[in-house]
């Protein structure tokens, strides 16, 4: 039973985006309050204030077979209605039809109980305010708060009215009025407040969706315009000199030659400007990812921690180790759950380590096997031979695993001179 538990949080929790959690944990909470509510102010008062006849029984078994209907229909209505709040869908107007006849059996069967005298005016009471939440909370969704408030107080008016002639008792008949305003504010309340919070949140996630999609496309629009920059005059040069060279060499003049070497001179430098922007483009700064990394985590309420050691390190060797804070921090949002992550820089004689250490590790399930979702995507796959081969080019190394306590570590380490140069190499041999 733990196994498939593990597996089902696995399929349907740890794979969802941090909105998507969000939703199904409101969805869910709504399904259990429709439940709770019908058990709670229905059949506990009817179990204890219901007359043992056989007319009572039969409209207090009626009433509980139209309210499980009632939860079962509102449990049916919830993601289609808060799909229409949240614009993902339109739910039919035809929709809330069965609802609307359900909740007309309940209200008429809760009536007939208080004008028979099968039950107390309390157990009565409580009978309308159950039968109006499973209704309420897919309806104060779907339509706006000034037409439910309209049509409640409008239902308000009818039940009071009711009653009052199936009873006349002034009291009552006021409890009866602030027993409908309840069950009306408190579906809509909690209903359409978790929709709108799920909206904000959905709104806030395609922002920074946007946000990073912007970002992608200003490096892409900033590396076009300094490839343009490097390659458009270069090749405007080259394109001049090579027409003149044709000119000179068909009139048998010997600058041609001259020409030609400039061409090729022109060529040689364009293709090393060039490797210069792709090197650029494709090395990461160490000092903005350490900085990045915390302030995303912090952002995504992980409780991050950076000790870093400033010192005089290579541009590869910085280079290197920023894409392994980089792919670390990425896997630490996407995988587990997290709620602490550690990242700290030593820098020793010798020797350069960088070490980044997460919670939120999953245990092993029965079988043994541990959770996909435990380790990083770096750990598992070409992420980490990605890791390793920059590594690789400055000498250094990386180690990646559980260390226990449900904590994830990985540990980049990269040999140094006395010069803070890579050890075993000079930095202009490395390429990115």
């Amino acid at each position: 039973m733990l196994g498939r538990l593990r597996r089902w949080r696995q399929r349907h929790w740890r794979d969802r985006s941090k909105a998507e959690r969000v939703e199904l944990q409101t969805v869910v909470t709504w399904y259990v309050t429709t439940w709770f509510f019908a058990f709670a102010w229905l059949m506990l008062p009817l179990v204890g204030g219901l007359d043992h006849r056989p007319l009572p029984l039969a409209l207090g078994g009626s009433l509980l077979v139209v309210a499980a209907l009632q939860c079962a229909d509102s449990n049916r209505l919830t993601r289609p209605a808060l799909d229409h709040y949240l614009q993902r869908a339109r739910l039919p107007a035809r929709a809330l039809r069965t609802s609307s006849v359900l909740l007309g059996l309940a209200l008429a069967l809760s009536v007939a109980l208080a004008a028979t005298g099968s039950a107390g005016a309390a157990t009565a009471r409580l009978a309308i305010g159950a039968s109006l939440l499973p209704f309420g909370g897919p309806y104060g969704v779907v339509v706006p708060v000034r037409v439910f408030l309209r049509r409640a107080a409008l239902l308000a008016i009818l039940l009071m009215a009711a009653l009052g002639l199936a009873r006349p008792d002034g009291a009552g008949v006021l409890a009866t009025g602030v027993m409908t305003a309840f069950g009306t504010l408190f579906s809509l309340l909690a209903c359409r407040c978790g929709a709108w919070t799920l909206s904000v949140i959905w709104e806030a996630e395609r922002a920074r969706e946007a946000e990073a999609r912007l970002a992608v496309a200003e490096e892409r629009l900033r590396f076009g315009r300094d490839l343009h920059d490097v390659l458009g005059r270069n090749l405007s040069v080259i394109s001049l000199k090579s027409e003149l060279a044709v000119q000179l060499a068909q009139r048998g003049r010997p600058e041609a030659v001259e020409q030609m070497i400039e061409v090729q001179r022109i060529a040689r430098e364009s293709q090393r400007e060039v490797r210069d922007v792709v090197r650029g483009y494709r090395e990461a700064d160490l000092g903005v990812e350490l900085a990045g990394a915390q302030g995303v985590l912090t952002a995504a309420g992980i409780d991050c921690e950076v000790r870093a050691e400033t010192g005089e390190l290579a541009t590869a060797v910085q280079s290197a180790l920023a894409w392994v804070v980089r792919e670390t921090t990425t896997n630490v949002l996407r995988h587990g759950d997290a709620t602490r992550c550690a990242v700290g820089l030593r820098i020793r004689k010798g020797h350069v380590v960088l070490t980044v250490e997460n919670d939120g590790v999953a245990a092993p399930d029965a079988s043994g096997a541990t959770e996909a979702a435990a380790a990083p995507a770096s750990v598992r796959g070409s992420g980490l031979a990605g890791l390793r081969e920059r590594l690789a080019a400055v000498d250094g190394s990386l180690e990646a695993g559980a260390v226990g306590g449900g904590r994830f570590r990985v540990v980049a380490e990269v040999p140094l001179t006395d010069s803070g140069e890579p050890a075993g190499r000079k930095v202009g041999d490395v390429t990115s």
